[in-house]
């Protein structure tokens, strides 16, 4: 879906990313880990044509850069951290927002635009949500509301920039296994970045982990292990098998 060639994001007269080479495939869950400071938004948002960058970023065979904006924006969304929008905002108004990208010079909506936004109500449980304003929603719901905007876009790609940061646990959850239905379900091509190794592990197919602008590693979920904490966090931890067989590996100590 994605094939980045010597990735490299200057900011400030900073480097913040230093040439980065990695493949996003198409309908996995990739996910990002890395310290906090690393890069892992600033590599979200290049990819998304939110920061200038030098190299290559190709997404379905054509240089990004090269690509319509409106276009592109039919293709690919993004959910940034702790997104804002106004208090008396309906989670109807805030779905409808979008499918600014496919909307004609003047704005109105079509059928499509209505039949899209129903949709993503519905795969997001907020059909019942609609007239709700968004300061009235608990943090999980807000979390599926900002989610069910963008796939309003109809993506390819969503982009998600931690998706559990403010949530409790219980949340964060169900955020998770919202990005686990909608990859299984619809195929939908997700890269998200997130802190929690074990929660990663459970829901991405994929990984990238970067520390201090460069790639340390990429590949399946084989390559996070104990090693890769110690080098890349510098912490120690413990590697086990919950009774679902799943892995989990949960840190212990600092080195």
């Amino acid at each position: 879906m994605f094939v980045i060639k010597d990735l490299c994001v200057n900011i400030g007269g900073k480097e913040i990313l230093h040439g980065l080479d990695f493949t996003i495939p198409k309908g996995k869950v990739t996910v990002i880990l890395g310290p906090n400071g690393c890069g892992k938004s600033t590599t979200l948002k290049a990819l998304c044509r939110l920061l200038p960058y030098e190299g290559s970023v190709e997404f379905a065979g054509r240089e990004v850069k090269r690509i319509d904006g409106r276009e592109f924006a039919k293709e690919v969304a993004i959910l940034a951290q702790s997104p804002k929008a106004p208090d008396d905002l309906t989670v109807l108004d805030l779905v409808k927002m979008g499918r600014f990208p496919h909307r004609n010079m003047w704005g109105g909506g079509s059928r499509e635009d209505s039949e899209a936004v129903a949709w993503a109500l519905e795969r997001t449980g907020l059909a019942g949500y609609r007239e709700r304003i968004l300061s009235t929603l608990s943090g999980g719901e807000r979390q599926r509301a900002w989610i069910a905007m963008a796939l309003a876009q109809k993506p390819q790609v969503l982009f998600l920039d931690e998706p559990t940061s403010y949530l409790d646990i219980c949340h964060q959850l169900e955020v998770l296994d919202l990005v686990q239905e909608l990859n299984r379900q619809l195929g939908l091509t997700i890269v998200m970045v997130l802190h929690d190794i074990t929660q990663a592990l459970a829901v991405g197919n994929n990984f990238l982990v970067i520390k201090k602008g460069s790639l340390v590693a990429a590949g399946d979920g084989n390559i996070v292990d104990r090693d890769l904490l110690l080098k890349v966090f510098g912490v120690e931890a413990e590697e086990f098998r919950c009774s679902e067989g799943q892995r989990a590996i949960v840190p212990v100590g600092t080195v």
